[in-house]
């Protein structure tokens, strides 16, 4: 009788502790756009998994993929609203609600990838994402090195004029436009998704995006240069809502924070490795890659493109560039 006693209590006690463990947990939700192999997604799901066991459980967060919560515009308003608790998010968004911080796409701001991650740890990267921070609320906890972007055309590119009345695609972002534009190009705002089939039927005669992203759409199977123009080191943030940052306590933020920051040095050392490989990769398919001159583009950027029509601060991109 004793036993079957001790037996139910333990049981009982053992039903109350999960109970009580259940209702401690809080969950968020994690989104971002990019694809489940990239990443980008794996290393966020290694971050959710890394909060859940330093946290002994009290956070479980789930990683949306792929736009499943919502293209990248969608995710970002769904941080203002609280439907999304965290996101990856390239600051040209952040820029949309605190203009300063969108400088960082500024064409040839950024030497290299190495200057971006010295940028990260900068004054002023602290003071730009915290006037972020006070705009909105939210808080940049990571940043994470996307890829450097370099353009694929019908024709070798060498220098700036050789882009004069080409019909490239470009995301319709102001920074992303301004060397196109410095070069005479004609510039088209075409869906991602429908990138590969506008080059194909020649509805535009370039591109311009990371390495590692045109392996990955096979652009390289419609377009036969690549030229290294390297005009922006592209770069994602991890960014916390507002609301879920001003309701952690100091430990879990550090918690939160330490992990992010763990989990964009894995991406970024994972894109900058794959970099590293595909020239002598896209060499080996055939493709044609040609080492511009960068000069030639950046004193065309310098002549033609103000701060002011963006919205950012000179000093700001002056601070960057002395960066070492």
């Amino acid at each position: 009788m004793k036993l079957k006693l001790m037996t139910i209590l333990c049981t009982a006690a053992a039903i109350m502790a999960t109970t009580a463990i259940a209702h401690a947990q809080t969950v968020l939700k994690w989104a971002h756009v990019y694809e489940t192999s990239e990443p980008f997604h794996t290393d966020s799901v290694w971050a959710a998994e890394e909060i859940n066991k330093r946290t002994n459980g009290r956070y479980k967060i789930e990683v949306y993929p792929a736009s499943q919560l919502g293209k990248e515009a969608d995710i970002n308003q769904g941080l203002k609203l609280g439907t999304v608790d965290i996101i990856i998010s390239g600051s040209s968004f952040a820029a949309r609600d605190y203009k300063p911080i969108g400088v960082t796409y500024f064409p040839y701001i950024f030497r290299n990838p190495e200057h971006l991650i010295a940028y990260t740890k900068s004054e002023v990267f602290k003071r730009l994402a915290k006037g972020y921070e006070d705009k909105t609320g939210n808080h940049i906890a990571a940043v994470s090195y996307y890829g450097t972007r370099h353009t694929t055309s019908n024709k070798p590119i060498a220098k700036c004029a050789d882009m004069q009345g080409l019909k490239i695609r470009v995301p319709d972002v102001p920074a992303y436009l301004a060397m196109p534009r410095a070069c005479g190009a004609n510039t088209t705002p075409i869906a991602f998704a429908e990138v590969y089939l506008a080059l194909q039927n020649g509805t535009v005669e370039a591109q311009e995006n990371p390495l590692t992203t045109i392996e990955a759409k096979k652009f390289y199977e419609v377009q036969k240069n690549i030229s290294l123009t390297g005009h922006i080191v592209d770069h994602l943030n991890t960014v916390i809502s507002k609301t879920l940052w001003a309701n952690l306590s100091d430990e879990d933020k550090k918690i939160f924070g330490d992990v992010m920051q763990e989990a964009a040095e894995r991406t970024t050392k994972t894109i900058e490795g794959k970099e590293k490989g595909l020239i002598a990769t896209f060499k080996e398919k055939g493709l044609s890659v040609t080492e511009v001159d960068k000069a030639d583009f950046e004193k065309a950027v310098a002549e033609k493109v103000k701060f002011e029509d963006f919205g950012y601060d000179e000093a700001d991109w002056e601070a960057i560039r002395a960066i070492q």
